[in-house]
């Protein structure tokens, strides 16, 4: 049974709609629908699923409609494709001459072109007048499909094969009774000797233990075992082990003991010297000031010059000898000989397209987009495209080009803020109850093994102490050898370099940790704890309240999304502490495993997470590490967006502190599109 069904404007006019229960009224799933796929450009998902509903649509392009079916989720309605079907076939065919007036005038009203009298005649189109006889065509369209639907249902039950049941009862006659075989019968002789064996041979095991043990009987022995037995055999004698080797005839004393121990390095001013510190920052990579005195980092430039002019345009611009150059097979550059199919003025049809998509696709897998991510781009992009009149060859290639990027604009643009500094500063800033403690604000970044977790972490803590903000790093990976003693070094790298003119960042970054083996949520924990202990202790240690901890950067252990017991150990971290932002750390090298990294590591943080008693939490944003690397296959940024839908809040293009960028989605669009 269907909850919803409904023709709508692409504009947001609805046209007709029919509710079959009273909750799809009141709240109405094409309203998430609207905002959440089709506004952020996932038009080719086969469906929606949002608060139990499951939900289906399709486009009428030429006349900017939509065909919106609601259902519950848990039904298996298998009539819902061939229902959008004819709804868009008979709706068009019935009503086109009043809805090509309706779509026109809109048009003519948003161009100002319409009168003010016709302007006001287009705003009151009754539409309840318009499609009176369609709720009746409507009816019995619904109702013959769900009879075909139960038609079909009862002719598979009646077809499933059932096993038969001889009635026939049990005969006494002998000639029926199943014979066993000569060969299948044992000898009861055999048997006999073989019980004995058994006997004879545990009689003297248990002799030989007799024998040993103290006060026992001698209960068997060999006389009495058989010839065949084990009972004869003398017993092993165990290997003496490895005698432990002994280093000196004294025990090391406490001094030497701390002469061999490297894991803490003791550095003084002495030694800061030593260090080039002038490494660790890259001047050229220096961010900028604002009139606030806040320090952001630089933006990311696509750097080529011809970006925004790939082999069509060039071929429009320059003529027919550029069009004749041959292009690698699949990619952007050869749309030029499609296009070329698709002069003159008509409209655009699927099988038009579908040449043209093909080769849409192959473009954006080489630019390290997933498979899967690109396929459905495209096909949103055909959607979109179906339908549309185009009236030559410079119209086609403006009407694809802008239609792709309308796409990907659409999917990288942030839906939630990437301002982390506003963030912080609005909790820092918060008022609260005398009695509440105020707590730091706090930051998970999560990921697999080897993306560059530690490293962009201390870019990030060095982009924060910038801003005046004091940061507390929590070594939480208790796993990886030399894991904490790399966040170490980090801190001590950190307090050696400036702030504002500052010698150094003394007291502006500090480590916490508690070794290996331990429980990182419960150091997560103590951490934060240790930020608002140090706060509580201000008023009465008579300490500035500028040198509480503002941050606490919570790093955590590398894992593959495929094993559960970490994955749960990570969802438990995150439930226990209640971080205010979880960063999701991956490499622009990742290809196609992007996807099925964000989807399992966003998927068993939720479900973990509420399972652990917390509430269900997921991945906020991302940071991509290695940017530099990828020149312009910059398609990871693209899928990353497209399967959480969270913005991409940094990304790692160096080695030094200051070799972290932020993304402009115009930036990223011209990289894509680029040939």
């Amino acid at each position: 049974m269907l909850d919803l069904c409904s023709i709508s404007h692409k504009g947001g006019l609805v046209l007709w709609s029919r509710s079959f229960t009273p909750a799809a009224s009141s709240a109405s799933p094409v309203n998430s629908l609207i905002r959440e796929a089709l506004i952020e450009g996932r038009t080719a998902e086969d469906k929606y699923e949002k608060d139990g509903y499951s939900v289906k649509w399709t486009f009428v392009n030429d006349l900017e409609l939509i065909f919106v079916v609601a259902y519950q989720r848990i039904l298996q309605l298998t009539y819902v494709d061939e229902l959008l079907a004819a709804l868009k076939t008979l709706f068009v065919k019935l009503f086109e001459p009043f809805l090509a007036t309706f779509v026109a005038s809109l048009h003519a009203a948003s161009s100002g072109k319409l009168s003010s009298s016709a302007g006001q005649t287009a705003t009151t189109w009754n539409f309840t007048n318009a499609f009176d006889s369609w709720d009746d065509i409507f009816d019995k369209l619904l109702r013959g499909l769900e009879d075909k639907a139960a038609q079909d249902r009862r002719a598979r039950v009646g077809h499933i094969p059932r096993p038969t049941i001889d009635p026939s009862p049990p005969s006494d006659d002998p000639s029926t009774t199943p014979l066993h075989s000569s060969e299948a019968s044992v000898d009861e002789q055999q048997i006999t000797r073989n019980v004995q064996a058994l006997k004879n041979r545990l009689r003297g095991r248990g002799g030989r233990m007799g024998k040993r043990g103290s006060g026992r009987a001698d209960v068997g022995s060999g006389r009495d075992s058989h010839p065949g037995s084990d009972s004869d055999t003398p017993p092993k004698r165990k290997s003496k082990g490895k005698a432990q080797r002994k280093w000196g005839d004294e025990a090391p004393s406490q001094s030497e003991m701390a002469s061999l121990d490297f894991s803490y390095e003791k550095v003084d001013a002495s030694d800061a010297g030593s260090l080039n510190l002038s490494a660790l920052v890259d001047k050229g990579s220096l961010g900028t000031r604002t009139q606030d005195g806040l320090y952001e980092v630089k933006d990311w430039e696509f750097s080529k010059t011809s970006a925004a002019d790939d082999v069509i345009s060039r071929v429009i611009q320059d003529g027919a000898p550029r069009a004749k150059a041959p292009a690698a097979s699949g990619s952007l550059g050869a749309l030029g000989s499609i296009f070329a199919r698709l002069t003159g003025s008509k409209v655009l049809t699927e099988e038009d397209l579908k040449p043209v998509l093909e080769a849409m696709k192959q473009h954006l897998m080489k630019k390290n987009v997933a498979k899967d991510i690109a396929e459905k781009v495209c096909e949103g992009v055909g959607e979109g495209l179906v339908g549309k009149k185009v009236g030559g060859f410079q119209t086609t290639n403006a009407a694809v080009r802008q239609a792709l990027s309308n796409s990907l604009t659409r999917i990288l643009t942030p839906k939630t803020s990437t301002d982390l500094l506003l963030s912080i500063r609005t909790k820092l800033s918060s008022p609260l109850p005398s009695t509440q403690q105020r707590l730091p604000y706090s930051i998970t970044f999560v990921g697999v093994n080897g993306v560059g977790k530690s490293t962009n972490l201390s870019k990030v803590c060095f982009w924060l102490i910038q801003n005046g903000l004091r940061v507390l790093i929590a070594a939480c990976d208790t796993f990886r050898s030399g894991a904490v003693e790399q966040l170490r070094v980090h801190v001590r790298n950190l307090s050696m370099l400036g702030v504002n003119g500052a010698t150094n960042s003394k007291g502006r970054v500090e480590l916490y940790e508690r070794g290996y083996g331990k429980d990182a949520a419960g150091i997560a924990k103590e951490a934060i704890a240790y930020g608002k202990l140090l706060l509580s202790m201000l008023p009465a240690s008579g300490i500035d309240a500028d040198n509480d901890f503002d941050v606490v950067l919570i790093d955590t252990a590398g894992r593959m999304q495929d094993n559960e017991p970490l994955m749960r150990a990570l969802a438990k971290l995150v439930a226990v502490n209640n971080p205010d932002k979880i960063i999701f750390v991956g490499e622009a090298l990742v290809g196609n495993e992007a996807v099925d990294q964000l989807t399992k590591f966003d998927r068993a943080l939720r479900d973990f997470s509420a399972a652990s008693g917390g509430k269900e939490r997921g991945i906020d944003g991302m940071l991509v590490t290695k940017w530099d690397t990828v020149d312009d296959k910059v398609g990871a940024a693209l899928s990353m967006t497209y399967v959480t839908g969270q913005p991409i809040i940094f990304v790692g293009c160096g080695q030094t502190y200051t070799d972290l960028r932020q993304l402009r989605v115009g930036n990223v669009v011209q990289a894509i599109l680029s040939d």
